[in-house]
């Protein structure tokens, strides 16, 4: 599931967690392959490419997937989050 995501991606790193959790950080080169012109922002996110929405609807097919944000300094930030399950 994220290594579609991550497609050709060559600086994307899929990070496993354990318990069958992984990570796929979004670097600049992530965010500028999967950033879809012309497709809305993602309510509530600083970060988040547009278009988002639909890759994550499209990996959880698969199983669940999550987009997780969080920017803090001094113990103080933004955060957010999104979660599919079976497409919804």
């Amino acid at each position: 599931m994220l290594r579609k995501l991550a497609g050709s991606t060559t600086e994307a790193c899929i990070v496993p967690l354990g318990q069958h959790l992984w990570l796929l950080p979004m670097t600049n080169a992530l965010f500028d392959a999967v950033t879809a012109t012309g497709a809305p922002k993602l309510d509530g996110f600083r970060q988040a490419p547009a278009g988002v929405d639909r890759l994550l609807t499209a990996c959880s097919e698969a199983g669940p997937v999550a987009y997780v944000e969080a920017d803090y300094s001094a113990g103080q930030g933004p955060r957010a989050r999104r979660s599919e399950m079976q497409g919804r």
